[in-house]
């Protein structure tokens, strides 16, 4: 299984940083259900990707062998992660689904994602893909399981940078990934 470099947890934050922490947390706090949290914290996302002054250089470092997980915060009460993901040309993910709900947002570069839906297939399951997406700079998904199944890869030349807002702590879990699929799947 291809998994992200984790770099440890990130000691300084920027101003817009904990102020998007903030926004995040009192969205969360609410109590809602899932997908409703998931939507509005995109909402909350959106307005600071591509800001310069939303990430520090370092928070942007990728690694050659793998993409990278900088941890920007994780709540005290494991209630959400803030990381960033950095994708050098050609990294991608497996095929998988998240622990919890998650939020997506393209701060630098762009992402392809492919989507999937799990249906039988006899005895047993496929995946089918239900859509190709391209992410630009800017672009926020909201996904609540099930059927936030999909693989993201940077198909661009550039680094790739995106934020992934988790309802769980990934620095108690080490990963945001519920499962990998090895189901047969249409080809990508």
């Amino acid at each position: 299984m291809t998994t992200p470099s984790i770099a440890s947890l990130e000691p300084t934050a920027t101003a817009r940083l904990r102020t998007l922490v903030g926004e995040v947390r009192a969205t969360v706090g609410r109590g809602l259900p899932p997908g409703p949290t998931a939507r509005l914290v995109a909402e909350r996302l959106a307005p600071h990707l591509g800001a310069p002054d939303l990430l520090t250089a370092a928070q942007c470092e990728g690694d050659p062998a793998r993409y990278r997980q900088h941890v920007l915060h994780a709540e005290p009460d494991g209630s959400f992660s803030l990381v960033s993901l950095v994708w050098l040309p050609g990294q991608a993910t497996p095929v998988h689904d998240h622990v919890a709900w998650c939020v997506t947002g393209v701060h630098q570069g762009e992402e392809h994602e492919r989507r999937y839906r799990l249906v039988p297939d006899g005895d047993a399951a496929r995946l089918v893909a239900t859509e190709d997406v391209v992410n630009a700079r800017g672009t926020v998904a909201a996904l609540a399981p099930p059927g936030d199944i999909h693989l993201v890869r940077n198909g661009g030349t550039e680094t790739a940078v995106s934020l992934h807002v988790y309802g769980a702590d990934v620095t108690r879990l080490s990963t945001s990934i519920r499962r990998v699929y090895r189901l047969p799947a249409d080809a990508g």
